[in-house]
């Protein structure tokens, strides 16, 4: 176990400063505007946010003055993508602090590409061009914070009811009425190779997939009026996900297993993003009281599990280890056989939004 005593900022930015030294910011992997990196620069971003150390701010913009062109356009992204709207969330508050106009002229371009996104029957955005019909969990925080927070900073309540739209369509056909958690997809057309013939529904709940949703959910209420007429039955999906996680909770460690609820199993293995994403939620839905403040206890229970498994390196710098890498929809045996990294993005960034949203949270004896 690491023997360094932090707080769960400083361990945000411990965080922070070992992928800074590792990366120039316009070589972060991988060679376009990905979700990897926007995930890990939204933590930055929080963080910077919480600290004002100039040098986190300094290194967000130059990552994305790197990706966006003066006239607002993207030098290299997939516009067929959700993984690719994401880190458009970073141009905001670029926007506001510079009034630099290729921020605003890059959303103007980014978001209302949702607008005309290719739907299965139901209205359901597909997740790629390549995988049609395919509703994945991670699609709603690719495209759902950055287009509720634009429609309130562009005045386009248009984005409030296609987003909330998305989340309620999601959680309707991947809900498991048993354990409460959420499949990873669903196809409607059933045509995916992992659709259950009779559901459409992928196989497992997947440990990270899970994660997004709710992570997701609490950026959209950030910026949607509180009485859209979805924001009820929204808070109620919230809580109930939520509460559902708890009972999975590995109770020795604090941590979440990949396979969430097959913790039985001898070969399924715990996994940190997961774990950083539902404490995130977890601690987040308590500061906004959506869940009542005893649930803190499972948040530092998770997040003190996340911090026993951490490593320092020769130079001090801190390895965030036991992270599934990237991982599409399959069987059981797919996502255990999946490799783990250590400080990738979106591991990373995971990791920082948990201790950046711990470091606003009360201790619970």
């Amino acid at each position: 176990m690491i023997k360094t005593v932090l707080s769960p900022i400083q361990w945000a930015e411990k965080a922070c400063e070992a992928l800074m030294a590792r990366f120039e910011p316009e070589q972060l992997p991988p060679d376009r505007f990905h979700y990897h990196q926007g995930v890990f620069l939204s933590g930055m971003e929080k963080c910077w946010k919480e600290t004002r150390n100039p040098k986190y701010y300094e290194y967000l913009k130059r990552w994305v003055d790197s990706q966006v062109l003066e006239d607002g356009r993207i030098k290299k992204h997939k516009p067929d993508e959700l993984d690719d709207i994401q880190p458009g969330v970073l141009l905001f508050n670029l926007y506001e602090q510079t009034g630099d106009e290729r921020y605003a002229k890059a959303l103007h371009y980014l978001v209302p590409l949702i607008k005309s996104w290719k739907t299965n029957p139901s209205g359901g955005f597909w997740h790629k061009e390549h995988y049609p019909n395919q509703m994945w969990l991670d699609g709603l925080y690719m495209a759902g914070p950055i287009a509720v927070q634009y429609g309130k900073a562009f005045g386009d309540s248009e984005y409030f009811d296609l987003m909330t739209y998305q989340a309620i369509l999601m959680e309707k056909h991947t809900k498991d009425p048993v354990t409460g958690l959420l499949y990873h997809g669903w196809d409607e057309t059933k045509e995916a190779s992992w659709a259950d013939p009779g559901t459409g529904l992928a196989p497992e709940f997947w440990g990270r997939a899970i994660g997004w949703y709710p992570v997701a959910l609490l950026e959209m209420f950030e910026h949607l009026p509180e009485d859209h007429k979805d924001k009820e039955a929204l808070a109620a999906i919230l809580q109930d996900l939520l509460v559902s996680l708890l009972k999975y909770q590995d109770s020795a460690t604090g941590l979440w297993y990949q396979v969430v609820d097959k913790g039985h199993l001898p070969d399924n293995w715990l996994e940190n993003s997961c774990t950083a994403l539902y404490v995130h939620a977890i601690a987040k839905a308590v500061r906004f009281g959506y869940l009542e403040p005893k649930y803190l206890e499972y948040a530092w229970k998770g997040y003190q599990g996340v911090i026993d498994t951490l490593k320092l390196d020769d130079n001090g710098h801190v390895v965030i280890g036991q992270i599934c890498i990237g991982t599409g929809i399959g069987d059981y045996a797919h996502y255990i056989a999946r490799p783990t990294s250590e400080n990738d993005l979106h591991g990373a960034g995971a990791f920082i939004l948990m201790c950046v949203e711990m470091s606003l949270a009360p201790r619970t004896n």
